[in-house]
């Protein structure tokens, strides 16, 4: 039986088959997206969702859906399907779905009367294209299929609406047709595998509707346009495959081009290889052959404290330190350029940061992990001991390094870490002062780096570094450990906040930690009491004041939870590791139990992914964005730690 796949029963009933979303994408930032049952429920969702330098830097939705309908003895059957201002839906083709099954390719079977039409789709791995297969499997008469593509031509930021500016110019070109609607985007191409014949049809589709946009306190209706239609006979075992990208094709290689995809993919047979999958769909590579790793998808680009906490998840947990090396080749010459105050030529986000060079040595300490010290002296080593000399020296204009040996960081009128929500301009958990995960990262950075002046001999460098440690060790449990057991998140001057968050935690997992084992011990309890849930670490305790769990409502209403109660699985994590490094091989079964939780996300919110955030109080629902990979990365990561103390003796 195939992991992945959905029966009749869950097609057909949309409150079931709408909240479950699909992802497909390349290697440039293009995608496709949209529900089970091809229903747009997002203005993210599209069947082409590509990027537009010329325009912006946001992504773009060219070819919103295309309907196929079935003609047999005149009777059309249309298997589209679109929501509509009203509760309305149509054509509702979803009825005639026998099943779904994404376990390789997307793949959709329709029945409707003897005719069993089965649809696949695919997303060219470097190419900004879709590929769709159609095969007609049984059919007892002569059969024709009919396409009508919606186009959108617009910003996934916005909604576009029928207005008398939208170009209606088409041109043939092989099997198929190319056409613009506005002035400064690419030409879309959408062509066939088999001669059809294009009917000019002109026509805006009004008011359709985009639930998820209306659940986030977001404009919701938009009309798209309609050119016209193709249509072509289809004989019984005969597969025809449509193409839709920015750039032309010659149709007699889509049959073969679409097979050779598919050769390209991963089985998804089992939770681990979902996660593969998923983790290759952050995938980034600019035309002058930079890597990145998007944060998330829909709508997030390439952010540097992602891009270092993900990294050793989505890279070295899958056996791929090639690609570590790629990504962090590129994220290195941003970060250099950052600390030497040069205009940065990589196009990552937020690189300033305070606790990004942080998270840079923690990711080449996973990497040393991984692939051996001799690999990251000859890499890394002067990186990580520039980040500590450019911290040391007062280099990050928000980082000062007190003389008692702790970091301090101004957050009181700008959100400085991971809890980034703003409401009215201001920072909704405005965290400053001495940062509890900054000092936990600092540090372990000193420990990390004083072992590699080590292995080189260098005693000057290594006596140096642990004096500074063994301040900041003394400096970070005189300031962070309260009388209660567990540590407080910030404190700046005469404020402490005594909130239970999880940005403890860190304190504990990190190779190096600054706590006695009593004191580690205390931590991972009172997290594993107030905190932990099915889905990863809760932002903030029940027990603690303003706790928000639900992330739903407008988007202020939604800022105001983000942090303040929600679930984030990357932060469950770090708290497995905590665990394993404490109790080893006790809480192996422990830890086996909690990654029941996520795998059964795997099916339910974006098929084959991990959602960016979930609601602290059951159900813990999938919030935000629908594939996050800091979540996918930790979780392959904690993966890879239960394969390492499962062997231990």
């Amino acid at each position: 039986m195939s992991y992945l796949r959905f029966e009749k029963a869950v097609m057909t009933n949309l409150e079931e088959s709408l909240r479950r979303e699909l992802l497909r994408t390349n290697r440039s930032g293009a995608y496709s997206s949209s529900t089970l049952v091809d229903c747009n429920t997002r203005k993210y969702h599209g069947l082409l969702v590509v990027p537009v330098p010329e325009l912006d830097d946001e992504n773009h939705v060219l070819l919103s859906s295309l309907d196929c309908t079935v003609i047999q003895h005149g009777a059309e059957f249309n298997l589209g399907l679109h929501k509509y201002q009203g509760n309305n839906f149509s054509p509702k083709g979803h009825k005639y779905i026998r099943e779904f099954d994404c376990s390789l390719v997307p793949t959709t079977t329709y029945r409707v009367g003897g005719v069993v039409l089965r649809k696949e789709a695919i997303f060219q791995a470097y190419e900004d294209r879709i590929l769709i297969r159609y095969t007609l499997d049984d059919a007892h008469s002569a059969t024709t299929l009919r396409f009508r593509p919606f186009l959108a031509f617009r910003s996934v930021k916005a909604l576009t609406h029928e207005n008398s500016v939208a170009s209606r110019e088409y041109h043939e070109v092989d099997n198929g047709i190319k056409t613009c609607m506005y002035a400064g985007y690419p030409d879309l191409y959408m062509q066939f595998s088999k001669k059809n014949e294009f009917v000019f049809q002109p026509d805006w589709y009004r008011g359709m509707e985009y639930p998820k946009e209306q659940e986030r306190g977001y404009f919701s209706n938009e009309d798209l346009y309609v050119p016209g239609y193709f249509e072509m006979s289809i004989k019984k075992g005969e597969s025809i495959v449509f193409a839709a990208s920015t750039s032309a094709i010659k149709t007699s290689t889509l049959k073969t081009l679409f097979d050779k995809e598919i050769s390209l993919r991963t089985p998804r047979d089992n939770f681990y290889h979902c996660l593969v999958t998923a983790a290759h769909q952050f995938h980034n590579r600019k035309p002058n052959d930079d890597r990145y790793l998007l944060a998330g998808y829909p709508w997030y680009k390439c952010r540097a404290r992602d891009t270092f906490i993900a990294l050793p998840g989505l890279t070295l947990a899958i056996d791929e330190q090639d690609y570590f090396e790629l990504v962090m080749q590129t994220a290195e010459r941003g970060l250099r350029e950052f600390m030497e105050g040069k205009p940065l030529s990589v196009q990552i986000y937020e690189m300033e940061q305070p606790d990004v060079p942080l998270w840079a040595v923690w990711a080449v300490q996973q990497y040393a992990k991984y692939a051996g010290r001799d690999n990251c002296h000859k890499r890394y080593e002067k990186l990580v001991a520039d980040i500590v000399k450019y911290i040391e020296e007062g280099g990050h204009p928000n980082l000062r390094l007190d003389d008692n040996g702790l970091l301090y960081s101004n957050g009181r009128d700008r959100a400085v870490t991971w809890m980034n929500s703003t409401a009215n301009g201001r920072p909704v958990v405005p965290r400053s002062g001495y940062i509890v995960e900054f000092n936990a990262l600092w540090y372990n950075a000193l420990k990390f780096c004083s072992s590699l002046a080590q292995d080189n001999g260098d005693t000057a460098a290594q006596e140096h570094l642990e004096a500074l440690a063994a301040k900041t060790k003394q400096s970070f449990v005189d300031t962070f450990v309260n009388e209660y057991g567990y540590l407080l998140d910030y404190v700046d001057g005469n404020m402490m906040d005594w909130s239970v968050r999880p940005n403890m935690i860190f304190a504990v997992a990190l190779d190096y930690s600054p706590l006695s084992q009593q004191q580690m011990k205390s931590v991972v309890d009172i997290c594993t009491r107030e905190l932990l849930t099915p889905k990863g670490l809760r932002s903030l305790s029940p027990k603690s004041g303003g706790y928000n769990p639900m992330y739903v409502g407008p988007q202020t209403q939604r800022d105001y939870a983000y942090h303040q109660g929600t679930a984030w699985p990357w932060l469950g994590g770090f708290y497995m590791e905590a665990c394993l490094k404490l109790y080893k091989r006790t809480r192996l079964s422990f830890i086996e139990r909690q990654m029941v939780g996520y795998e059964d996300e795997i099916d339910y919110h974006a098929v084959g992914t991990i959602s960016e955030l979930f609601d602290g109080n059951p159900p813990f629902h999938g919030r935000g964005a629908m594939a996050f990979a800091m979540n996918v990365a930790e979780i392959l990561r904690t993966m890879k730690l239960l394969e390492k103390y499962s062997y231990q003796k």
